[in-house]
């Protein structure tokens, strides 16, 4: 199951016939493994990774560090959760080290985000800190790597 797994999150276009194929396994099992993992929750759904760059659509990302205080019996479960719930949120990871949460969020600009966190983020009362990263560049997503030999439009000039 692990390398029919693997095959899926690296090309979810890949029918069960080809992973069939690569996997040397019946077609037939190859479909009732990914049923069986879809119904599990194992398998949480496909999407495709788009270099919006490339596409030439206004788009920023930004990973917002929160510092927050977690409930009494719920740990940080709670926040986490009503932060996942909001429509902007792409996101949220717990994590260990100076932050507890890690929230990426993606918007048309700049003020976009600099608003949600203001609106928000911030009033919430488990909220005690927050650090807004914005992404200037990806160059490996998902596995995938960006970069595609662009020219390097800076010039140089040699003493």
């Amino acid at each position: 199951m692990e390398q029919l797994l693997k095959l899926l999150e690296k090309n979810p276009t890949l029918t069960p016939k080809q992973m069939a194929v690569m996997l040397d396994r019946q077609e037939s099992e190859v479909k009732a493994v990914i049923d069986d993992c879809t119904k599990k929750g194992i398998i949480k759904g496909y999407r495709a990774i788009i270099d919006w760059e490339k596409a030439e659509t206004q788009m920023v990302k930004a990973l917002i560090e929160l510092k927050v205080t977690p409930k009494k019996g719920r740990g940080f479960d709670e926040i986490a959760m009503a932060i996942a719930s909001m429509d902007e949120v792409e996101a949220v990871t717990l994590m260990s080290g100076g932050y507890d949460l890690l929230v990426e969020i993606r918007a048309k600009t700049f003020q976009d985000i600099a608003m949600f966190v203001f609106k928000r983020l911030s009033p919430m009362d488990d909220v005690n800190e927050t650090a807004t990263h914005f992404v200037l560049r990806p160059y490996k997503n998902a596995g995938i790597i960006y970069y595609d030999d662009e020219a390097d439009e800076r010039s140089f000039t040699a003493l």
